[in-house]
């Protein structure tokens, strides 16, 4: 994908009122064409991924009962590092969003549905499902936009907090759930006065009531299973935690914050449409490139743009309609901010650091989406001319 030199147009300001309703259009009718088809497929896939993932949580913990052989110490914070993410991207995250719900499953529903997280099921439901997915790369609205800690857009006012934002993003990123667990408390409302302290108490009780079952379970419950090795094994519960955090630190910031990814201010956004909604959710996020293993490990939120075109949508789906949201993006000129995993990274720790100082101009954005299949023909009548200059230096 090219990225282009010029200040970068929204293309909310680009396109008319009449195209954006269209854009709308064809964007539900790829959603209700989905739902239409779902079936024992779809949850066959979600019924034997859980099945997997406790049968993996539950062997792996076996195994760590014999921590003092270190194959076996080994084999067990690996087996348990992965199944803590599967079970916090593609299953916890994606059930909490209400893409199963169809299944009419209770024990695969949102309502019921509790991660093996720190954060509450509830306050993460409302901070994420409604407040994000709301008001998506609105700043000012959306408290994932720097999660209320960092300065990742030039629309924020710099502070020199900020100064340190390089450092205690790698804390954040050992401890995400943590952060997560605390972000609903909307520290900014606390501190305008618009949160009552009731309703303060109330959510800090709640963090603490999950905080104390997932310190029994991993730091004492279960290292104590294993007696006199009950160190190691605490060790390795820790750094199973550890790896889930940092792998979803990297996906959710991957998704959001690349360079290319638009953002909003209260006033673009006024009177907002459907369709005005699709464009934004499809122009402020960003996809990471990848084999459907590692699609799996993301939660499939390795498919941003599609995850939040169609929050509801099993995941499972997203890299099916993939070209369908390509073909749209082509069709009016949209772009399609995609890439490989270490651009992407690369571009967020970049964007982290050059705005932990005042300043910063806006990076270039992607440009309208074109087909791999144009740009191969538009490379071979360019060599036709001038041998030997790439199409799209």
């Amino acid at each position: 994908m090219t990225v282009s030199t010029e200040k970068p147009t929204n293309p909310l300001h680009r396109l008319t009122p009449e195209e954006i309703e269209q854009i709308g259009e064809e964007f539900q009718r790829i959603h209700d064409e989905v739902f239409a088809d779902l079936g024992d497929r779809d949850a066959t896939y979600i019924r034997s991924l859980i099945q997997f993932h406790r049968r993996l949580a539950a062997l792996s913990r076996a195994v760590l009962m014999a921590s003092r052989y270190k194959p076996a110490w080994v084999l067990g914070t690996a087996g348990l590092s992965l199944a803590k993410v599967l079970e916090n991207m593609e299953i916890g995250h994606n059930v909490m969003h209400g893409q199963w719900d169809w299944m009419n499953d209770p024990n695969i529903h949102s309502s019921t549905w509790d991660w093996d997280t720190a954060s509450p099921a509830g306050a993460w439901k409302h901070s994420h499902n409604y407040v994000h997915h709301t008001f998506t790369n609105i700043v000012g609205k959306d408290k994932d936009v720097g999660y209320e800690i960092m300065r990742i857009d030039p629309k924020q006012p710099w502070h020199p907090v900020y100064l340190f934002q390089p450092l205690y993003n790698i804390v954040l990123m050992a401890l995400f759930e943590w952060g997560v667990a605390l972000h609903d408390l909307d520290f900014d409302a606390i501190r305008k006065g618009t949160k009552s302290k009731r309703q303060v108490k109330d959510e800090l009780k709640e963090i603490g009531r999950k905080a104390r079952r997932q310190i029994l379970k991993d730091y004492v419950a279960f290292p104590a299973l294993s007696g006199s090795e009950w160190r190691k094994t605490l060790v390795a519960n820790a750094i199973a935690n550890i790896v889930r955090n940092v792998w979803s630190h990297a996906i959710i910031f991957c998704g959001h914050f690349p360079d290319q990814a638009y953002t909003f201010t209260e006033e673009e956004v006024e009177n907002e449409t459907r369709g005005g909604w699709y464009v934004r959710q499809l122009i402020g996020a960003a996809n990471i490139d990848g084999s459907s293993t590692f699609h799996v490990l993301a939660g499939n939120l390795s498919f941003q743009v599609e995850h939040h075109l169609y929050p509801d949508m099993p995941s499972s789906r997203y890299a099916e309609i993939a070209p369908r949201v390509r073909a749209v993006c082509e069709k009016y000129g949209l772009p399609y901010n995609t890439g490989p995993f270490r651009k992407q990274w690369g571009s967020v720790q970049r964007s982290i650091v050059r705005l932990a100082f005042p300043g910063g101009s806006e990076r270039p954005k992607a440009p309208p989406y074109v087909s791999p299949e144009v740009d191969e023909e538009f490379e071979r009548m360019k060599q036709e001319i001038a041998p030997g200059v790439p199409a799209f230096p």
